[in-house]
């Protein structure tokens, strides 16, 4: 039998790819550390896991709103009005199974085929899988090493065409840990008003920031009613496998949103919301060590790498990913491609790492090599394997 065509425009997310080979080198008694996965390797808080457990108790196991408890959309629209600094009601707070529905259903609510949609590359390969998959056209916005992977904002300007609909933004920035600066922020919102675009700002990472305060163009004067926030609670509270996290938007986008989620989800668990509505009310101790603890774990690894003949790497300003270039190494062990790195590390070092390819096809022009370490794992882990990786590249092949 035969797929719809439309299949064959969806993509994937290689860490999931290279999660299920380091499991299967496990199974096989493979001694694997693995900087593959971008989820923090800390527990949920208690309180937060208490709170589930007693919504279960308190039968909060049947269908909700879809747009999301009452209660914890009003708490998330008061968190977002105090850090972001904009008035936001509940109605404009959609709450969904994890952050990735809302770049799925405000693609679908917006975005045309034939449409072009400007996304940061290197990033998150699901903005451009979803692209593809509504049939519009994804156009990269390249990240530069030279400008702290931040967007060329001069080159935006040139790549912005009349069939374009949105730019999707990421600050802490997926793979490399890049912010963007107030300034880059400032150019990037005068792009939108001028050309009268969205633009979907994914924040997920806004609390794991290590210098200074979280910006959101959001907060930018008249920006507001074009933008799109996707938040969650995955990376901040350790709840990736609880699969919640929400947009911020517009009304009537929240409404078409929500209308989507009863077409796909019908509604995000009920007691899931609940220790979501915990975890913004409870208090916040074990989200400051686990940033801090990651503080310390980038100082680890950056110095680790840059320690290494043949890589460089910056220090990124948020996330839990550090993104080194290996050019040199790649040409002096012979590689072709940082995946054939990858590859060589994985299978005779026991060290997983991604390479650059599983964060979008390389930008016109550009010829360097990179990967993503994610160092949300111990300073054991880290220490064990930039000593793998200091010795594969000191014997070479």
């Amino acid at each position: 039998m035969k797929l719809a065509n439309r299949m064959n425009r969806l993509g994937t997310e290689n860490a999931f790819v290279v999660l299920a080979e380091v499991n299967r080198l496990l199974s096989q008694g493979k001694d694997i550390v693995s900087f593959c996965i971008g989820e923090p390797d800390f527990d949920t808080p208690e309180n937060i896991k208490k709170a589930a457990i007693k919504a279960i108790r308190d039968g909060y196991t049947h269908y909700g709103p879809s747009a999301g408890l009452p209660e914890l959309r009003q708490e998330i629209a008061d968190y977002i009005s105090r850090t972001r600094m904009i008035d936001i009601k509940p109605g404009e707070v959609v709450i969904t199974p994890g952050g990735k529905p809302i770049i799925y259903h405000s693609l679908h609510a917006l975005i045309e085929e034939g449409d072009e949609v400007i996304y940061p590359n290197p990033g998150f390969p699901i903005y451009e899988s979803v692209i593809n998959f509504v049939g519009a056209k994804p156009v990269p916005a390249p990240l530069l090493e030279k400008k702290g992977f931040s967007i060329d904002t001069e080159h935006l300007k040139n790549i912005v065409k009349k069939n374009t609909k949105m730019i999707i933004i990421n600050s802490p920035q997926n793979p490399t840990g890049g912010i963007l600066s107030e300034s880059d922020l400032e150019e990037i919102a005068s792009i939108a008003k001028e050309n009268d675009l969205w633009v979907l700002s994914d924040e997920i990472y806004s609390r794991i920031i290590y210098d200074g305060r979280f910006r959101s163009i959001s907060s930018i004067d008249g920006m507001k009613e074009r933008t799109i926030i996707l938040e969650g609670f995955s990376k901040t509270y350790a709840m990736t496998g609880w699969r919640i996290g929400y947009g911020v938007m517009p009304a009537y986008l929240a409404e078409k949103v929500a209308q989507l989620e009863t077409n796909c989800e019908s509604c995000t668990a009920t007691f899931t919301q609940m220790a979501a509505l915990e975890a913004y009310r409870g208090p916040q101790n074990d989200t400051e060590k686990m940033v801090e603890e990651f503080r310390a774990r980038r100082d680890l690894v950056v110095d680790g790498l840059n320690d290494i003949k043949g890589i460089s790497c910056l220090r990124p300003g948020g996330s839990f990913y550090v993104f080194p270039n290996v050019t040199k190494v790649c040409r002096n062990m012979g590689f072709g491609s940082s995946k054939e790195f990858q590859e060589y590390l994985l299978y005779n070092y026991g060290v997983a790492v991604l390479p650059r390819t599983s964060f979008g096809v390389k930008n016109e022009g550009e010829d360097q090599e990179y990967i993503r370490l994610s160092y949300a794992t111990s300073r054991e882990n880290i220490m064990i394997g930039l000593k793998k990786i200091r010795d594969a590249v000191k014997r070479g092949r």
